[in-house]
């Protein structure tokens, strides 16, 4: 398969975009075309050597920067990279578009170049969250701020074949998030959200989750609308990276490494940061929009990147569009 990534977007490129794709060659079985600034990729790729990668560049005049209106910035600037790259996916070229710049541009090109669905309100970013029991799908975490309930019913749909489909889940459960596991709880939204999945045969729906169950991995996924996904997600980040933090400063006080085995806690922490290292899983898809498209987190680094293409990859050979255009 043939990924196109977006090698200007992002706080690192294009030197990490480049690094990240050049190690994903190495992994999974793709041809990759490399998006942007001609001369910039070519700058990377000659400093790393290998000439002999199957990497094509297609060259791209223009960056949307971070501070610009996503949707107007995609309707301007034309031979942006991330416009580009969408656009050769639209005409076949490509089988997938990998992005690690702004994300509501990424949106933007992925709903104006590829359109969505038919059937589909709104598209939905799907974030597998890390659990003791392996990950929980978390979606919308911040596509689209305002739902209604057939969007959130959506989310459900899709993620549960992307659950299926992708990551290996079988008659995966799926929650909406709320404040309490009685079906009377909650706003509007929440209420007539959760009459409509108990009617739906199509997924396995489990009922409501409330916010602690997401880390501890009681479901398979969970739906919400962007705006509380978003908040949920990057609590999370934080709260892990406190914690860890906290951990450090208490253990290596007072002679705490020693005391309790300097060897044993090191590879402890090693193997818990691993678990939590976005750079693991270093992309998220955009579902509902009529063909692959993968966002990256902006401070992506090259394995980050390489991550993120193995997730475009899984996403098109798992056929994930082509199953939510069947089940709608």
């Amino acid at each position: 398969m043939k990924i196109a990534v977006d090698a200007m977007g992002g706080d690192k490129a294009p030197s990490e975009i480049v690094k990240g794709a050049l190690l994903a060659l190495q992994k999974f079985p793709c041809e990759i075309v490399l998006v942007g600034d001609e001369a910039k990729i070519r700058e990377v790729l000659d400093r790393e050597g290998d000439k002999n990668f199957p990497i094509t560049i297609r060259h791209a005049g223009e960056v949307i920067e971070m501070s610009e209106h996503p949707a107007d910035a995609v309707r301007c600037k034309r031979d942006s990279s991330i416009v580009v790259a969408t656009q050769m996916v639209k005409d076949g070229e490509c089988d997938a578009v990998l992005s690690a710049g702004s994300t509501g541009a990424a949106v933007a090109a992925a709903q104006l170049i590829l359109r969505r669905i038919k059937g589909i309100h709104r598209p939905a970013i799907a974030t597998p969250i890390p659990t003791p029991h392996g990950t929980t799908l978390l979606l919308d975490s911040g596509a689209n701020v305002d739902s209604k309930p057939e969007t959130l019913v959506q989310n459900g749909i899709m993620g549960s074949l992307y659950a299926e489909h992708v990551l290996g889940k079988k008659n995966p459960s799926v929650a909406l998030l709320n404040i309490g596991e009685e079906e009377t709880k909650g706003d509007e939204l929440a209420k007539a959200t959760y009459q409509l999945l108990k009617q739906l045969p199509t997924i396995n729906f489990a009922g409501n989750a409330e916010g602690r169950d997401i880390p501890r991995g009681k479901f398979d996924v969970v739906i919400c609308d962007g705006f509380v996904g978003n908040v949920v997600l990057k609590f999370g980040e934080g709260l892990a990276l406190t914690i860890m933090k906290l951990l450090t400063e208490e253990l290596t006080a007072n002679g705490g490494l020693k005391l309790l085995g300097e060897e044993l806690l090191t590879a402890t922490f090693r193997n818990m940061a691993k678990r939590l290292d976005v750079a693991d899983n270093g992309g998220v898809p955009l579902l509902g929009v009529d063909g692959c498209c993968v966002i990256s987190h902006g401070a992506s680094d090259a394995r980050a990147i390489c991550s993120g293409i193995g997730v475009a990859c899984n996403y098109v050979s798992g056929k994930t569009v082509e199953h939510i255009k069947n089940a709608l």
